[in-house]
Parts: C-alpha cells; structure tokens; sequence
C-alpha cells in the first residue's frame, strides 16, 4: 500500500522495498491510495502479505481530506484479525498505532529528521526481525507526526527518547516502524531534497541535516528479514 502522490518518489520507494526486501517486481504490486482512495479487504486476495509505505503529502489526522485513511486503518485492522503479515514504515506505523486503538500527535518545531540513533529493548532480544542486531543502530526517520505510547497488545522493540519506533503486535505477524527500514543515506538525501519545504525551513538547515546523516545498514536488513523469516515461512 502506498501513500505517494508526487510521481518520482512513487518509483523511488517502489524500487527501495525491492531492494532491500529481496524481491523482484512480479512478487510486488502497488495500490496507491492517492490513486485508489476508496478499497476493502478484497485487495488483499491473493498475496501473502502487506507492505505499507511512507507518506509526506498526506496525514492520518485528517482523514476529511485524506479519504484513503479510514479504509486504511481498517485494511490494517482486517490483516489483525486474519493474521495477514504485515510490515508497515512510518505512515504505515501511525495507521497502525490508530488501527489498534493508540493517539498520534502532531510535532511542528521538534520532530525527528536524518539518521538517529534508536535504542532496542529487551523484547528486541528475541524477536524474529529484530534478535540479530546486538546494539543501538541509525535508522532513517522523518516525521512530524508520532505515538507518544503503544497502545495494549504491543511489544516495543526500538526508541528514542522522542518516541516509540518499532513494535510488535503480540501473538500476530505485524510489525510496524516509524523509521524506514526500506530507505537508505542515499535516498534520505533524494527524498528530504525533494520534500525540503515540508520538513526544512531553508537550505542551510537541509544541508545540515544531510552532512550528519549516516549509513543505516541494520535497519535496511529488516526487510529481507521479514520475506525470509515470516513470508517465506507461510
């Protein structure tokens, strides 16, 4: 499911999944919401499972002008139910925090932006995505919208001190991260160029963003491990 409007970051993000999920164009369809804002559970017939993507032209808290974002939440909630793996990044993270009952706030000054460092807790120990990597790790994040908590039923598996950055929802394949595990250094940089009036105030601040950004090799594995280690497995 993506939530692209602006047309090179729709092939940009379609090809980062590809990248660093493993997988090859005919085993990845796209149901863009900017394209199709009105679906149900019948999109999912057929496939082994759902990947969300990230979003910087749209807001889960304005569903009256976002009409893609009801039917999205409850497309989430059907994957729940059904146990449908999914693997949803950022926006996809905040539909779910909402699908499974939580808040999401709004940040206008104080929001994260470039390659922080997020912290794993003990349930990451064990978990099957997150138990091979033994110590803090950059991820690429840009948000302006966060949980302040998880809502009930969710293990915390990575934070910052801003926020919660990736859970679990217990006893189903469903997973969900506020960072971007399918975006690298290289594409931070593409991307924060092009939404640069969204997220920056001018380009000194853009420049200083990009200067400090890292490579974020833990968090791109997460993909490929969520195919080999739970699609793979079905």
């Amino acid at each position: 499911m993506q939530i692209r409007d602006d047309a090179t970051v729709r092939t940009e993000e379609y090809q980062s999944f590809l990248t660093y999920s493993g997988l090859s164009e005919d085993q990845l369809d796209v149901l863009n919401v900017f394209d199709t804002p009105h679906f149900d559970a019948g999109v999912l017939e057929g496939y082994d499972g759902l990947f969300v993507g990230g979003a910087s032209e749209a807001s889960v808290l304005e569903p009256e002008q976002y009409p893609f974002v009801v039917p999205a939440i409850a497309l989430l909630q059907y994957c729940l139910r059904e146990s449908i793996p999914v693997f949803a990044s950022c926006f996809g993270f905040q539909l779910a925090i909402l699908a499974l009952g939580g808040d999401i706030i709004r940040d206008r000054d104080n929001y994260e932006m470039g390659t922080p460092l997020l912290s794993l807790s003990k349930a990451a120990t064990d978990d099957v995505l997150f138990k091979t990597i033994t110590k803090a790790f950059p991820a690429v994040s840009v948000h302006r919208e966060r949980a302040s908590a998880l809502p009930m039923g969710c293990e915390l598996l990575a934070y910052t001190d801003a926020c919660p950055h990736a859970f679990k929802v217990e006893d189903k394949p469903f997973w969900a991260f506020q960072f971007h595990p399918e975006v690298d250094r290289a594409t931070l940089i593409e991307r924060l160029t092009t939404y640069k009036s969204t997220y920056t105030e001018d380009d000194r601040q853009l420049n200083e963003v990009l200067a400090s950004a890292v490579v974020t090799p833990e968090s791109n594995k997460l993909l490929q491990r969520f195919v080999e280690q739970v699609l793979c497995q079905i």
